[in-house]
């Protein structure tokens, strides 16, 4: 169950990894003027607006058919892609492409909370995010590797076939939500569950926190093949630096699983958190004094700012699912939309800004990560108060 589930965590992100040390190439053919981060943004979006609709549906018919619709829609895209004549074209099947990617991505949370709540989802949760990481180590490797034997839309022909693979794997593994747990096609029930989840104070501060948690993330994914390029001039060992963070994050992933174990989600979620935050305020404070830190600085500190992002993220979803019961399809799709549509448009300001200096990076997804915290621990006093 947590191998396909993490599957189905891969083919979001290899959505996005695996195409990154294509950048240079699809700007030299398709002219996109130094533009490569829309590649990431129209992805992100696609993939947020296809969560208002996979998650209240998955939560009336099943999750099942809406990850086979999604993945039949992922399959598309990733052509259309490959086949794309023009940078215009290519940005509109990368939103395609993240509508079809939505389903896999929220249905996985989703049919973790049809299987475990609490604490016991929070660990599961971890160790399908530890084997998801396995895909972004590799897939940048990948997606060079391809490179060598192909033209730029290899790696989408490559994204396609994996794609169908996923159809065959959620065709195996089936249904997850009983029909009787199934809710009716109301309009009026998904407003009246919006209004639960503005009323749930763990449920909602999870939400906006993980929103901002996205944006810093989001400005990571974007923009760090640019810094490397750009910045440190470092384009070609881009694939190897990038698998190297998703390498250090694995064995962080499983040691937090045991600290779930002691602390319980909450907890656990908190102290996390807390680590990146210290990593930012380091960060800015360099930044102010040092006019350009170099690049060893950068990365390790981003080694820690992200990784723990990472690790507070699966606690994190938890906790906003465990109020729910038979709402998780919908929060999920939320937590998603949100963290797609705002974390990501909300990247992409800072991401503009960054030129040939490292510090609207730093302070950028610094600020985020402070407002992300604040907000984590407001929603967790609720859970606090409640004993729990």
């Amino acid at each position: 169950m947590i191998a396909y589930l993490a599957f189905l965590g891969m083919m979001m992100a290899t959505g996005i990894d695996i195409s990154l040390p294509a950048f240079g190439e699809i700007d030299d053919d398709l002219a996109a003027g130094g533009r490569e981060s829309l590649i990431v943004t129209l992805y992100f979006l696609g993939a947020a607006f296809g969560q208002l609709v996979i998650g209240p549906l998955s939560d009336m018919i099943g999750r099942r058919p809406v990850v086979l619709g999604g993945l039949a829609l992922y399959v598309v895209g990733a052509a259309a892609c490959a086949l794309a004549p023009s940078y215009g074209f290519l940005l509109a099947a990368r939103f395609v492409w993240g509508l079809g990617a939505a389903a896999p991505t929220g249905s996985r949370t989703a049919i973790s909370r049809d299987l475990y709540s609490g604490d016991a989802m929070a660990r599961v949760t971890t160790i399908m995010m530890a084997v998801f990481l396995i895909g972004p180590v590799f897939t940048p490797l990948i997606g060079q590797g391809l490179l060598t034997f192909g033209d730029w839309p290899i790696v989408f022909w490559f994204c396609a076939a994996l794609g169908g693979l996923a159809l065959l794997a959620t065709m195996w593994f089936g249904e997850t939500l009983p029909k009787e747990r199934r809710r009716p096609a109301d309009f009026a029930k998904f407003v009246e569950a919006l209004g639960v989840i503005v009323r749930t104070r763990s449920t909602l501060g999870y939400l906006i926190a993980n929103v901002f948690w996205s944006s810093a993330f989001f400005i990571f994914l974007g923009s760090a093949q640019p810094v490397f390029d750009r910045i440190y001039d470092r384009e070609d060992t881009f694939a190897f630096y990038f698998a190297v963070l998703g390498v250090w994050t694995i064995p962080l992933l499983l040691l937090n699983n045991q600290v779930i174990k002691r602390l319980g989600a909450r907890r656990t979620s908190i102290t996390t958190a807390l680590v990146s935050v210290v990593a930012c305020v380091v960060g800015v404070i360099v930044v102010v004094i040092v006019d350009a830190p170099g690049f060893w600085f950068w990365y390790v500190w981003l080694a820690f700012a992200s990784s723990f992002i990472t690790l507070t993220t699966p606690p994190m979803y938890a906790l906003a699912l465990e109020p729910m019961g038979d709402l998780a399809g919908t929060v999920s799709s939320l937590l998603y939309f949100s963290g797609f549509a705002v974390g990501s448009g909300l990247a992409a300001i800072v991401d503009a800004q960054i030129g040939t200096a490292i510090a609207p990076f730093i302070v950028g997804f610094s600020v985020y990560s402070f407002v992300a915290f604040g907000f984590q621990v407001w929603a967790g006093r609720d859970l606090a108060s409640a004993g729990q």
